[in-house]
């Protein structure tokens, strides 16, 4: 498959994989606006901190390295023991629930059964629904590799939907139930995403005269199964390999994506109340960030991993296909020149989108707390504020930071998301085209993040509150950022391709968001928006969209287009 042609279908399934994070988020963003007016902040905190820990956890030990290994490009695959590969997931995830199971209900503490009960129930049913996910990963794996998009629209649709709606509908009749609605529905969505997997390969293995059923490894359904054979081994022992890599280094990462919450969990730093505003206003800074550059990481490293060869630098990838004649092809030369003009163009789009959202988030803070959640998020806790009063007409300092809080985490975060938004596109072309070896080197790289991370995050939690979990990531995320640019300045060294000129905006772009975060800066403390119809009033909220408005004027200007025919626009839209 040429390089143009993965490109076509990386671009069609970032930009499916956009719009569905786009219906889901607003759909999830909706339903826990309406569930924080109806239950209490506590089980928030219980379901979306400790409950999904333990979830994202298992998913994510068990899955993460083989998902990565089996998806990479390699000369010769036999898909049979690529399969085998991808069945260890399953007892690797019972392992892995059961463990992190018993530590959940053992070792850590236990909420009051009278203000939050059933949790028990929710730790077996959230665990059990990590395993039945895991089912469908060979199928997950085979979709990817051969870009069935519409497939993993339709089945994540069908399974957030129903899960929303479950949702709401036991919230709203029986909010009694507490832990029991968030589980049930966890483990509907798990179902379902797994049958509409299963379901459609049936139908299309099914169908012999099928075009996608001829190009698939497979024939039949019981192809899909693990085997024995004599003739070869159960895996390809190069995969497992680099999967063992991946799982090392995956087990760092998880640390570093989900370590506020670790520390929340084991080290008793917040409440579950406080652990539950904290998470809301981290969703609600993280909404952009999932919506976009999570879908654009997860497709282009499938491109980049697709295009490039491991263990061969920029150069070597040149010599990489030599034709018998001595006459050089010109694919591999393509693929170089493809994946650097992407990822230049990937680097620009991220710069560009993180800083619109650090700019003016700055400001819009308070007023998008208020909107979502109402006084509890933009102004913290009204009760407080009155006993901690002496004198009506003068606040006192610490009445006033709690009423601060929920906006200087926002604001905070939105710094954060532009160092997610860079490190996602490096990391994503990183990963892709290390060696073994080099990722053996970056797990070291990764412990140290990892070990400094948990230090750093409880010494700015003591010290400043819960925004000193964004510092923290703040700071592992910039040495993160360091690492991947250096790999790449190495990658393309000896080339003449220089992608990290993406990173170099327009003097005249940077100027205008420097004079639009000022102005908006200066709008808010003159006239503080802090409900809708005040930002709707205010006419300087309309510089919003000048950066956005030079860049469609003159787009190549502000963002390198790919080279023709295939635009970074096609890749967007």
């Amino acid at each position: 498959m040429r390089s143009q042609e993965v490109l076509g279908q990386a671009a069609r399934l970032a930009s499916s994989g956009l719009l569905l994070q786009v219906v889901f988020r607003l759909i999830t963003f909706v339903l826990n606006a309406f569930i924080l007016r109806i239950l209490s902040k506590e089980i928030v905190g219980i379901v979306n901190v400790r409950l999904t820990l333990l979830y994202s956890t298992t998913i994510f030990l068990a899955r993460e390295a083989f998902r990565r290994a089996c998806l990479s490009r390699g000369a010769q695959r036999d898909w049979s023991q690529t399969l085998n590969l991808l069945w260890l997931t399953v007892p690797l995830g019972v392992f892995w629930s059961l463990f992190l199971g018993w530590v959940w209900l053992q070792l850590l503490d236990v909420p009051d059964p009278n203000v939050i009960p059933h949790y028990g129930t929710g730790v077996l049913v959230f665990g059990l629904s990590a395993v039945v996910e895991l089912l469908g990963e060979p199928f997950w794996v085979l979709a990817q590799a051969h870009m069935f998009v519409k497939l993993k629209v339709i089945a994540e649709s069908l399974s957030v939907i129903l899960k929303s709606i479950l949702t709401a509908f036991l919230v709203l009749w029986l909010p009694y139930w507490g832990l029991y609605i968030f589980s049930l529905a966890q483990l509907s969505y798990t179902t379902v995403l797994v049958l509409c997997y299963v379901i459609y390969f049936t139908k299309l293995l099914g169908s012999p005269e099928s075009t996608k059923q001829q190009a698939l490894p497979v024939s039949r359904m019981t192809d899909m199964l693990p085997r024995i054979t004599r003739s070869r081994a159960f895996v390809n022992w190069e995969e497992a390999k680099l999967t063992w890599s991946f799982f090392k280094q995956s087990f760092l990462k998880q640390i570093l994506t989900e370590g506020e919450r670790y520390v929340m969990t084991f080290l008793n730093v917040l409440n579950f109340g406080d652990q539950g505003v904290y998470d809301i206003v981290n969703n609600l800074g993280s909404l952009v960030a999932r919506l976009i550059f999570q879908p654009i990481e997860e497709s282009f490293y499938i491109f980049f991993a697709k295009v490039l060869e491991r263990e061969k630098d920029a150069t070597l990838q040149k010599q990489l296909m030599i034709h018998p004649t001595s006459f050089p092809l010109p694919r591999p030369q393509e693929d170089v020149a493809v994946a650097a003009a992407v990822l230049e163009s990937l680097l620009k789009l991220a710069l560009l989108a993180g800083l619109t959202i650090t700019v003016f988030g700055f400001a819009y803070s308070q007023l998008a707390l208020d909107i979502y959640g109402g006084a509890m998020l933009s102004s913290g806790s009204e009760q407080l504020t009155i006993n901690l009063q002496v004198d009506p007409h003068v606040p006192s300092a610490f009445s006033y930071q709690m009423r601060g809080a929920g906006p200087i985490l926002l604001r905070a975060y939105c710094l954060y998301v532009l160092l997610l938004a860079i490190n996602g596109v490096t990391e994503c072309f990183t990963f892709a085209a290390m060696s073994k070896e080099e990722v053996d080197r970056y797990n070291f790289t990764m412990l140290a993040l990892s070990s400094s991370f948990l230090v750093l995050s409880y010494l700015l939690t003591r010290w400043c509150g819960s925004v000193g979990f964004i510092l923290a990531n703040c700071f592992n995320m910039g040495i993160r950022i360091t690492q991947s640019l250096c790999f790449i300045h190495r990658y393309y060294q000896k080339s003449p391709h220089r992608p990290l000129a993406g990173l170099c905006l327009s003097p005249v772009l940077l100027g205008t968001f420097a004079l639009s975060g000022g102005v908006t800066s200066l709008s808010e403390v003159r006239l503080p928006a802090v409900t809708p119809r005040a930002f709707a009033a205010c006419p300087l909220s309309l510089i919003l969209g000048v950066p956005f408005v030079l860049c469609l004027k003159q787009p190549d200007k502000y963002l390198l287009p790919l080279p023709p025919p295939i635009k970074l626009w096609d890749i967007i839209l």
